[in-house]
């Protein structure tokens, strides 16, 4: 079965969305009480937009909700320390875009101990188990250790897609080698500071050379006999943080035994529901646009 013969489901980064609305849309809106409401607004013209151009039958949106309680703070209390937490007024925007979701009927993944990317992964792992492709939309790095033959990954704001070749294009290194080559040369975003003295292209061609963080490892007497400038230098690092870096592929590999749905039609779009939109629209304040939109979506 090739590619485009398979169905699809389509897995949403939906906090990086939320976050995203959060920055780019004005403070001027804001719900009946008074509070702002402006990433909510951005995210349900996201998420309409979506459902308007894709109609997908089988779809989640994964949210985060586990920023300093997921298993990775447990085996290394650094992780994303580095991160402020949402403040309030976000955190009451999140709850309220897991409900619009909710309401269109779109399936809602979170956890306190798995983070949306160990939600979509999971997912992703699932159905690929039931013959589905599968569409991560989002621009997150980390999603390239996931696409299979078969998947893709969507910049939705860009417009931009790529499979494993992209991946590849991208970092240097295939999908099944992103976690590893995260682990060595370090994400600041999450706080990971990777192995000292090895950057993005000296992972890359350390994991092109010998396949694997493990591999590496396992024969890093060889590395100051490559043609990498320091080698001798990164092959003293190497041997010093094996252990931390094999720590950190722990905190850079995503998990696929999260709790998720493991049936079908635990990810199919449902049935709408029109009395809690509704009362979100009053709520919210949405526009006779949105409130279009929104109508339309449920019919």
């Amino acid at each position: 079965m090739d590619a485009m013969s398979r169905p699809a489901v389509h897995l949403i980064d939906g906090s990086l969305y939320v976050f995203r609305a959060w920055h780019s849309m004005p403070d001027e809106f804001h719900d009946a009480d008074g509070h702002p409401v402006n990433a909510v607004h951005g995210f349900t013209r996201f998420l309409c937009e979506l459902l308007e151009r894709v109609k997908p039958e089988h779809l989640a949106v994964a949210f985060d909700a586990s920023l300093t309680t997921s298993f990775r703070n447990a085996i290394y209390p650094a992780y994303k320390a580095n991160r402020e937490l949402p403040p309030p007024d976000l955190e009451r925007q999140f709850v309220l875009c897991r409900d619009v979701a909710l309401a269109l009927g779109v399936p809602v993944l979170i956890d306190h101990t798995y983070e949306a990317d160990d939600l979509i992964g999971s997912a992703l792992w699932t159905l690929r188990g039931h013959g589905f492709r599968s569409v991560i939309v989002s621009a997150d790095k980390d999603f390239g250790q996931l696409l299979g033959e078969h998947d893709e990954q969507w910049d939705y704001a860009r417009n931009l897609r790529w499979g494993p070749a992209g991946v590849h294009e991208k970092m240097g290194v295939h999908p099944h080698q992103v976690a590893d080559f995260l682990a060595l040369c370090g994400d600041a975003v999450d706080n990971i500071p990777g192995v000292p003295g090895v950057g993005a292209k000296t992972a890359a061609a350390l994991l092109a050379h010998f396949g694997s963080l493990d591999a590496l490892l396992d024969r890093v007497d060889e590395v100051p006999f490559l043609r990498l400038r320091g080698a001798a230098s990164c092959a003293a690092k190497l041997r010093e943080h094996a252990e931390a870096a094999r720590l950190y592929r722990r905190l850079t590999r995503i998990a696929l035994d999260a709790p998720v749905p493991t049936e079908i039609d635990g990810l199919r779009r449902l049935r709408g529901e029109a009395e809690a939109m509704e009362a979100l629209c009053e709520r919210l304040r949405f526009g006779p646009l949105t409130r279009t939109r929104l109508k339309a979506l449920l019919a």
